[in-house]
């Protein structure tokens, strides 16, 4: 394509009108042409000719300050029509133009305005719509799943099922106990001077039976799990996502909701109502302890009074409560590890998103109950 006899590129202006083109468009042979290059003037809003049969070699270096020419030309009203080029040389000229014309393109639409307060509420309200519309349908795909296995126990995987019990339920019991334990003393010493003060130190069984069956032992063991095990499946899931083994197991034929999601949720919805017994247990026995020190109620007469104020209904409402919170911690988190995307930073995203979204859900559902239930005189 060059010769080592080949001349310099110049360009020169026969006329006004006109431009020709000549010698070796090459790295070598523009030397200081494209400086020279900038002087070149043409009359606004004409038709102008570029000679390019003079050309005798062009390669990238030449393309690109040749189509600097054209495309400057051009943005000053000029159109030019480039004559007599080789076909090669018209090829490669055509692609750096390309290249080119894309960049600016790229350049031209980086820069934007900053949004306004309204339309970043906007664009938020956006999002937050169309999450919950991801949400709902997941919700639907994996009821539908849950339905299929149902139907079909022999696609159950039962040894993903029994880990998770054991990560979600077993290994949880020591912190759950413990937290349901100290709910217990708290709730019976902050009843304690109050009943005092009324000469009803035998109520702190009412008090401690009543908020700790129906509602305290099912939601902190609930926030406990959304904590501790919902962010877990998202950063399970999540990292699976980015490391693209989810797509994998779909170019294998296998479905990542049955692997997946179904054992996290069967085995959530029979740990959580067991671990939510275990909270009431421990929770009663706290209050025991604190009634005893603070107020004199022995255990014997603790669990007399307990027995006749608590009844069997109470203690089923705590324990429905259970499977719901299982069935939102553990849908939340796969679903908010699914949608992890690109790097660890997603994850850690999803992750934190997962725990606030699954606690925000677990106490909205215990609203709806109370409501429910206050309304069925329960």
């Amino acid at each position: 394509m060059k010769s080592l006899s080949a001349a310099p590129a110049a360009i020169a202006q026969p006329n006004p009108q006109d431009l020709a083109l000549s010698g070796s468009w090459t790295a070598r042979g523009i030397g200081t042409l494209q400086h020279r290059l900038a002087s070149v003037r043409l009359p606004s809003a004409t038709a102008a000719i570029a000679d390019a049969a003079g050309i005798e070699a062009l390669d990238t270096a030449g393309a690109w300050v040749l189509q600097q020419l054209l495309l400057r030309l051009r943005d000053e009203g000029i159109v030019v029509t480039l004559r007599g080029l080789r076909p090669e040389f018209a090829k490669l000229l055509q692609g750096v133009g390309e290249q080119l014309a894309g960049r600016k393109d790229a350049l031209a639409a980086a820069p934007s305005p900053p949004a306004s307060m309204l339309e970043g509420l906007g664009r938020r309200a956006e999002a937050a719509f169309e999450q919950m519309v991801a949400l709902l349908g997941f919700v639907g795909e994996s009821a539908a799943a849950l339905a299929q296995s149902v139907a079909h126990p022999g696609r159950i995987r039962w040894r993903p099922v029994l880990y998770n019990i054991r990560s979600a339920g077993f290994n949880a019991l020591p912190i759950v106990g413990l937290l349901s334990f100290l709910l217990g003393i708290v709730v019976a010493y902050q009843g304690a001077d109050q009943l005092r003060q009324y000469g009803a130190n035998i109520f702190v069984a009412d008090l401690v039976g009543l908020s700790m069956l129906r509602e305290f032992a099912p939601l902190i063991t609930a926030i406990i799990i959304a904590g501790r095990s919902g962010s877990a499946y998202a950063a399970q899931i999540g990292t699976m996502s980015v490391t693209e083994e989810i797509d994998a197991m779909r170019t294998l034929g296998i479905a990542p909701l049955d692997l997946l999601v179904l054992p996290k949720i069967l085995a959530l919805l029979i740990a959580l109502p067991l671990l939510t017994v275990f909270a009431d247990v421990l929770g009663v026995f706290g209050g025991m302890i604190m009634a005893r020190a603070q107020l004199g109620v022995g255990f014997g007469v603790f669990l007399d009074r307990f027995v006749k104020s608590v009844s069997i209904t109470s203690y089923l409402i705590g324990i429905c409560k259970a499977p719901v919170f299982a069935a939102i911690i553990a849908v939340v988190g796969c679903f908010q590890g699914f949608r992890a995307k690109g790097g660890a930073d997603s994850v850690g995203r999803q992750t934190t998103l997962s725990v606030v979204q699954s606690i925000f859900l677990v106490i909205v559902a215990d609203a709806l109950f109370s409501v429910a239930f206050s309304a069925l005189n329960l």
